[in-house]
């Protein structure tokens, strides 16, 4: 296995810096600014193409290789031999790792393997915290120092139960059987806007796939925690009791934060088995896994709207499809019913995807700006690991029809706190994801 593991990414690698290079338009050195967009219309996804149209500068860099954590490298060659899909695509027989090292195109379950990769990727396999995430809205016009409007969340958290590689218990945490939870989530308290302050919201992801996640949030406006659906989860900001936002057709963008949905959380945070998924391709694309700049620099050719200049590298990225299932919990009333998702075959990682609206028409696009070093920072204290890990440095979430953005930043740019990723540290406790810890917080 491990064998076979080493030749599958040594030959994607050559391939890629051969005929990948070979066929594009652009090269190591170059610069892509607004007026040169077309050089990488095949090479970006049609949504993220629209960004480097209205000012999104690129910086080519050369491809570079993304190693997997030792422990996630271990656990798979341990692991994945045990690992298969049940016939209603569920998983059986998984601990931790990557499911499935090799996945054949031809595969006619190839699209979904590529999907619980991506779930049980080696980014934060245990537990993560984010301090002090900052998100801020733009519209064509505004300015990187004057956004629509600007949140900061105290803490963004989550504990896995499964695929646990580093952190005691490994590789499965009792509460996966006793309580049959996957993993935790919580991003509480929200710091500003005043009127959002204390705002907060928990989610817990089920192992059963007939379960939906348990939700609850903080009202800002009761000051009590209320459990949420997962109608709410999959719509945009529906959380934050946006009124004049996203509806059917993708018309307007939503008030307070952002456009951001928490389904979007990552490039992706939606149940799994929520969804069919299609193999659209495997192709050398453009995408950014080694930023340069954390905390990550407003775009100051655009607005703001994103995230630039930043380093591009050519990668060999899946593509796939994604259609809300109309049997699911979420039915026919899921704001973003398509999803198409750029997914990189080394890291696992979403770096763009392209969303529709009820009527087909592209509606959203979300692009990630991820980087992989051994910090989050060159001057860090306590956030430093004993290897090169891959993190996200930014989201960029754009409604491409009216050009309102909104862009995530871990760390922000505006606090002390600029370390911000603490991953597979053990930080990440029980306490931090119980709703009345939430509800404290907030007053």
């Amino acid at each position: 296995m491990k064998v076979k593991l080493e030749v599958a990414v040594m030959l994607a690698l050559a391939t890629l810096s051969t005929a990948g290079w070979a066929r594009a338009g652009v090269n190591p050195g170059d610069t892509v600014t607004a007026d040169q967009a077309d050089k990488v219309v095949d090479l970006v996804s049609p949504g993220n193409f629209i960004l480097v149209k209205q000012g999104m500068t690129m910086k080519i860099v050369p491809t570079d290789r993304l190693e997997w954590p030792p422990p996630y490298k271990s656990a798979t060659e341990k692991y994945s031999p045990q690992v298969s899909l049940a016939p209603d695509g569920t998983l059986k027989g998984y601990s931790a790792g990557l499911p499935f090292p090799l996945v054949d195109a031809n595969d006619p379950n190839g699209a979904l393997k590529v999907m619980w990769n991506f779930s049980y990727r080696p980014l934060y396999t245990d537990d993560a915290v984010s301090k002090n995430v900052e998100i801020a809205s733009y519209r064509p016009g505004s300015s990187p120092a004057d956004p629509v409007e600007h949140l900061t969340i105290g803490n963004v958290g989550f504990y896995n139960n499964i695929g646990r590689t580093e952190v005691n218990p490994i590789p499965t945490d009792p509460e996966a059987t006793r309580g049959g939870i996957r993993y935790r989530f919580g991003a509480y308290p929200f710091l500003e806007p005043s009127e959002m302050r204390g705002f907060g919201f928990i989610r817990y992801r089920s192992i059963d796939p007939k379960i939906e996640d348990n939700s609850w949030m903080m009202n800002r406006r009761t000051r009590h925690v209320t459990r949420a659906s997962a109608s709410e989860l999959s719509d945009v900001m529906g959380l934050l009791d946006t009124t004049a936002g996203a509806g059917a057709g993708g018309a307007g963008a939503g008030t307070y934060a952002s456009n951001l949905d928490p389904d979007s959380f990552f490039g992706f945070a939606a149940k799994i088995e929520d969804f069919n998924y299609k193999f659209l391709g495997e192709k050398p694309m453009l995408a950014v896994v080694n930023a340069e700049n954390s905390p990550a620099k407003a775009c100051p050719t655009d607005g703001g709207r994103t995230v630039c200049p930043e380093n591009w590298e050519m990668r060999r990225l899946y593509v796939i499809e994604a259609d809300a299932k109309q049997t699911s919990v979420l039915g026919s009333g899921v704001s973003i019913p398509k999803r198409i998702f750029y997914i990189d075959s080394e890291g696992w990682f979403i770096t763009a995807s392209d969303q529709y609206d009820r009527d087909g028409k592209l509606w959203k696009t979300v692009a990630t700006f991820n980087a992989y070093r051994d910090r989050p920072i060159p001057d860090a204290r306590v956030a430093i690991w004993p290897f090169k890990r891959m993190f996200q440095t930014a989201l960029v979430d754009e409604d491409v029809t009216n050009g309102f953005s909104t862009v995530v930043l871990s760390p922000g740019v505006e606090t002390d706190e600029h370390e911000s990723w603490y991953i597979n540290m053990g930080i990440a406790t029980d306490n931090f994801f119980n709703p009345t810890t939430m509800s404290n917080a907030a007053h």
